[in-house]
C-alpha cells in the first residue's frame, strides 16, 4: 500500500538515480514491488582525454566506449582500430574492471547485455590473448566454461553469456555489442 505521494517521490529519486550515473536492474527473483538495492550499479567516471569525454570512461588504465551495432569478432575489433589510435577491444585485468564494464553495458544496453571482450584463443593451443597485446592475467569464465578449447569452434571471449559480468567462449562469426579501449598512459598525465 503506497501512502499519497509516494509513487511522486519513487519516480523522482529513479529519476535522480539515472541522471547520476548509476543504472538500475531488476535482478532474477526480484519484483517490481521490491526492488534489489545491489542491483544498483555506479557508472565509471568520464574519460579525461580531449575529444573522448561523451560516452566514454574511465576503467582501470583505459578510455573505453560501449558499441551497440552489433559486428562479429574481427569487424568489432576493425571498428576499434578505426575508432581510435592505438584501439583495441577492451582487455580486462581485475574484478573492478570487469564490473565496470558490466554497469557501461547494463547503462547502454540493458536489454541484451552481451558483449564482446578482447580476448581470442592463440591457434587453438588453450592460451588465452588479448588483442591490445596485454597479459592475461585475470579471467572470470562462466562455471564450466571455455568448452572449446584446441579447436576453432569457438575462439573469441564474450561477456554475459549465461551470467552477468561472467565470461564465455564463443565462435568469433557471431555478431554482438563491444567495448573498444585504448590506453590512457602516455596520453595524459594521471
Amino acid at each position: 500500500m503506497y501512502k499519497r505521494g509516494t509513487k511522486s517521490v519513487c519516480f523522482l529519486l529513479l529519476a535522480l538515480l539515472w541522471d547520476s550515473g548509476y543504472v538500475i536492474t531488476m535482478e532474477r527473483g526480484d519484483t517490481a514491488a521490491h526492488v534489489n538495492l545491489t542491483a544498483f550499479h555506479r557508472l565509471p567516471n568520464r574519460c579525461n582525454v580531449d575529444g573522448f569525454n561523451k560516452d566514454w570512461f574511465k576503467v582501470d588504465k583505459y578510455c573505453v566506449k560501449y558499441f551497440s551495432k552489433p559486428l562479429n569478432f574481427t569487424d568489432a575489433e576493425n571498428s576499434c582500430k578505426k575508432t581510435v589510435p592505438g584501439g583495441h577491444l577492451v582487455s580486462v585485468h581485475n574484478a573492478g574492471a570487469n564490473n565496470d564494464l558490466l554497469s557501461i553495458v547494463k547503462k547502454m544496453n540493458p536489454k541484451n547485455l552481451r558483449m564482446w571482450l578482447g580476448g581470442y584463443e592463440f591457434f587453438q593451443s588453450g592460451k588465452f590473448l588479448w588483442t591490445d597485446g596485454s597479459f592475461w592475467d585475470y579471467a572470470v569464465w562462466t562455471p564450466g566454461e571455455p568448452i572449446n578449447l584446441y579447436s576453432s569452434l569457438e575462439e573469441c571471449v564474450e561477456m554475459n553469456w549465461k551470467g552477468a559480468g561472467k565470461w564465455n567462449d564463443d565462435s568469433c562469426f557471431n555478431k554482438k555489442g563491444y567495448i573498444c579501449a585504448f590506453k590512457r598512459k602516455g596520453i595524459i598525465d594521471e
